[in-house]
């Protein structure tokens, strides 16, 4: 695929994504491609899902199959704009199935044990410019639920951050429907960032979207986590509910494009799908 070509799609995807944010929510992520906001991220419920392996490591994905994905979180302290070192992040999320590791009843069915697993969670320090990085897959999604990655900010002993950070729809819903390792699902997806209850909840102006980009061999997103150093995150832990009225987007314009991009990172994907 030729470089127009590819750099073409993830700015037609860009576009088109944001084209379904309401004004409001288009001038937070202009301003957040501008540079690092210094406003404070927002905090999200934790979920059920959260478990410390104690595994200090960049890459997470254990082997896991799905589309190459690079997280990039820089956490700053909001108000001053300054970079915080040293600061811990832990990050989890579920596979291309929606499976996530460390507990049991899990998948479509609820039939799944993961117990004892580790796969798509870790932990890094901030260096000193305030960034952690992790190699893992594209998330996948499960019931009542929009694709999304699970998040925490530490400083010292102390949980200053409990969040979640969200993809563009448009880049959902092609991967889903077309690489197979995220297909056949039991269940029709029915829940999207426009009609997901945390982000209404917790986020209504979207600055927990990351920035997408791609390279050579996969995605990268970017987000910038302003937290109070003074802080003490207590958002408690909490359960999908059932998911709200379907929501889906896409048609034959991108269908050529997407198919090219993932002909070129998912090995033996064929365009002719």
């Amino acid at each position: 695929m030729s470089t127009s070509t590819r750099r073409g799609f993830l700015g037609f995807v860009s576009a088109s994504a944001a084209g379904l944010l309401p004004a409001r929510a288009k001038a937070a992520s202009v301003a957040a491609d501008a540079g690092p906001a210094c406003i404070l991220t927002p905090q999200a419920e934790e979920g059920p899902f959260y478990s410390d392996p104690k595994l200090v490591r960049s890459d997470i994905a254990e082997g896991r199959p799905g589309v190459p994905l690079t997280l990039r979180l820089r956490v700053i302290e909001a108000g001053a704009c300054t970079a915080i070192h040293d600061a811990r992040v832990d990050i989890w999320h579920c596979d291309a199935k929606g499976l996530y590791s460390a507990f049991p009843g899990q998948s479509d069915a609820h039939n799944v044990d993961a117990t004892g697993k580790t796969f798509l969670r870790g932990t890094q320090m901030t260096d000193g410019a305030g960034w952690a990085t992790f190699n893992t897959i594209y998330p996948g999604w499960y019931d009542g639920r929009t694709t999304h990655i699970h998040f925490k900010v530490f400083l010292g002993d102390r949980t200053v951050l409990t969040g979640q950070t969200f993809l563009p729809d448009a880049l959902n819903e092609f991967i889903y429907a077309n690489v197979p390792d995220y297909g056949g699902r039991a269940r029709q997806r029915m829940v999207i960032n426009a009609n997901d209850h945390v982000i209404e909840r917790s986020d209504p102006e979207h600055r927990a979207f990351c920035a997408v980009k791609e390279e050579r061999d996969r995605y990268v997103a970017t987000l910038t986590l302003g937290v109070d150093r003074r802080a003490e995150a207590t958002v408690g832990r909490a359960g999908p509910p059932p998911g709200p009225t379907p929501g889906a987007m896409g048609g034959p314009m991108f269908e050529r494009p997407i198919k090219d991009r993932l002909a070129a990172l998912v090995p033996g994907w064929k365009r002719d799908r």
